[in-house]
């Protein structure tokens, strides 16, 4: 199963380059408006350039101190996975592995979205349609880079122990430092991004709307050039690193989880959401392919078309792999027979999860429906009106979403605590193509910057405007279902956190209460302490 884990991972990435190498073979427009993607490409990469510079620093210096307190400072335990010297080691190389497959999908994906951005601007003067498939083959770069180096990474290392001859059942826990690592780099990247981001996009609109009564993106107001950056090391490089940490976080608690499964499922159990997770690089990546519109089409549906794709692939997938991993010995657990047929629905209910943070995402933020509207209509009377308008409806989108991932966890749990993590994964299987969209909007938002500082034809704007007007919404999306996942995720890693009181064969037996007793379809007889 790893190797097939591996080789999924490896193809996907093999994809993406096929996709990027596609990208940029595409005409890149006039001299001014390669001049102006330079601009950007310049701004970005040394923003993203110093950004990582500080992230490697801190990170080698962490590194240190987590093998020093683990070798060192740290009583060893008669649960600990391996000797002191070996768990400060691994944990640290994990750490290591963890934070460096993070910033080199992060980077990758920003230094396609850069590229893509004034392809996407000359194709628009020609073709809606190709725009399209620029603007969300460039943004799948990275996408698949993000999920196929989490996937990689954690599958890897795992391959790697077992090589060395380490007890499967511990292995889960001598790699938990790459998600730390997936962890500390999203923080930095997030924070980072995401605060330059909002000061650029502020800054622009008060100096150009504001003070100068300008248009958006005139060429006559240089702060444009920081916001078109900006979208970038925001919404893509930022956005990246935040789902690389919830993939790598959810996929190392699930095993971990899947370890106290072990005299039920064995070694599939602890594999499963690896396996679960290539499948959903797979129907991400038909998902991609499939997206097209006409010349007068919405675009939006174009993209909802695509995930309904990745969506059905991605349930049929976890259909597979629950069947033929989750699946017990009938004669020897009768009454767990169709524990599998438990976990799927669980699944399900993690990418209906997904699908409703689409739906809700799309109402509260789209042109065409009610919140938008009354905010536009409020912003007639004045400022003060759309900024009460404004934060009504932020306040009032919060509602619906909170429901939500409340009613998925209390269902999902009634699989135990392991259903929660299969949930977790449901969410997560269509992470790619979610990426895929977010990084969707910064090369929609910067082809509409350039497009219209360069001086192109009204009709032109008024392409790329669409195109804008729904990379507004991806981006908001992918913020709505990073929350969302980040939500289970958490709830994941906080059921797979030992207390200091517990032994190590307490701990399974909680688990296996939670996972098993707690729900309805298994014996009541307990399974044998590992």
């Amino acid at each position: 199963m790893i190797p097939f884990v591996i080789v999924i991972s490896c193809l996907s990435l093999a994809f993406a380059v096929y996709l990027a190498r596609q990208v940029l073979s595409k005409d890149t427009g006039t001299q001014k408006m390669r001049d102006i993607s330079d601009a950007i490409k310049e701004g970005a990469e040394a923003f993203m350039s110093r950004q990582n510079r500080t992230i490697i620093s801190l990170s080698v210096v962490l590194a240190v101190l987590i093998f020093v307190l683990y070798a060192f400072v740290r009583t060893p335990s008669k649960v600990d996975p391996v000797p002191p010297m070996e768990t400060a080691f691994w944990t640290t190389l994990a750490f290591v592995l963890g934070a460096a497959c993070s910033l080199i999908a992060g980077y990758v994906g920003m230094w396609v979205s850069i590229r893509a951005n004034i392809r996407t601007a000359a194709a628009v003067r020609s073709s809606l349609n190709e725009a399209l498939q620029i603007a969300m083959r460039g943004g799948a770069v990275s996408g698949l880079f993000v999920v196929a180096m989490s996937l990689l990474g954690v599958g890897g290392l795992y391959a790697l122990l077992d090589a060395l001859g380490h007890d499967p059942q511990k292995i889960p826990f001598t790699i938990v430092g790459y998600g730390f690592g997936a962890s500390f780099v999203a923080l930095f990247a997030q924070l980072g991004g995401g605060i330059y981001t909002k000061a650029a996009d502020v800054g622009a609109d008060l100096v150009g709307k504001i003070e100068a009564g300008i248009p958006e993106d005139d060429p006559r107001n240089p702060a444009v050039i920081a916001d078109l950056v900006g979208d970038n090391v925001g919404d893509c490089a930022g956005r990246g690193a935040d789902l690389f940490e919830s993939t790598a976080a959810e996929n190392i608690g699930a095993m971990i989880l899947g370890v106290g499964l072990y005299p039920y499922f064995g070694l599939k159990g602890i594999l499963f959401p690896l396996v679960a997770r290539a499948l959903g690089l797979v129907a991400s990546i038909v998902g991609i392919m499939v997206v097209k519109t006409e010349e007068d089409g919405d675009a939006m549906a174009a993209l909802n078309r695509g995930y309904y794709v990745t969506s059905v692939l991605a349930i049929a997938g976890f259909f597979v792999t629950a069947k033929l991993l989750l699946s017990v010995d009938p004669a020897k657990y009768p009454e767990a027979e169709s524990a599998w047929f438990y976990f799927f629905l669980c699944g399900v209910i993690g990418i209906l999860m997904a699908q409703a943070f689409v739906y809700i995402t799309q109402y509260y933020t789209e042109y065409k429906y009610r919140p938008v509207r009354e905010i536009a209509e409020a912003s007639k009377t004045g400022p003060a009106t759309n900024i009460i308008a404004g934060i009504a409806v932020g306040l009032e989108c919060t509602a619906i979403p909170v429901l939500v991932i409340s009613v998925a966890i209390i269902s999902s749990y009634h699989a135990g605590l392991f259903g929660t993590a299969v949930a977790t994964m449901g969410m997560l299987g269509t992470a790619a193509y979610i990426l895929a969209m977010d990084t969707f909007g910064p090369i929609t938002d910067n082809a509409g910057g350039i497009v219209e500082m360069s001086g192109q034809p009204e009709e032109v704007r008024r392409k790329t405007d669409r195109l804008d007007a729904v990379g507004n919404t991806t981006k908001a999306l992918t913020k709505g279902y990073a929350i969302g996942s980040a939500a289970l995720a958490a709830f994941l890693k906080s059921s797979t956190s030992p207390s200091r009181k517990c032994s190590s064969a307490g701990c399974w037996e909680r688990c296996w209460f939670f996972c098993f007793r707690l729900s309805r379809f298994v014996p009541s007889a307990k399974p044998p302490i590992t």
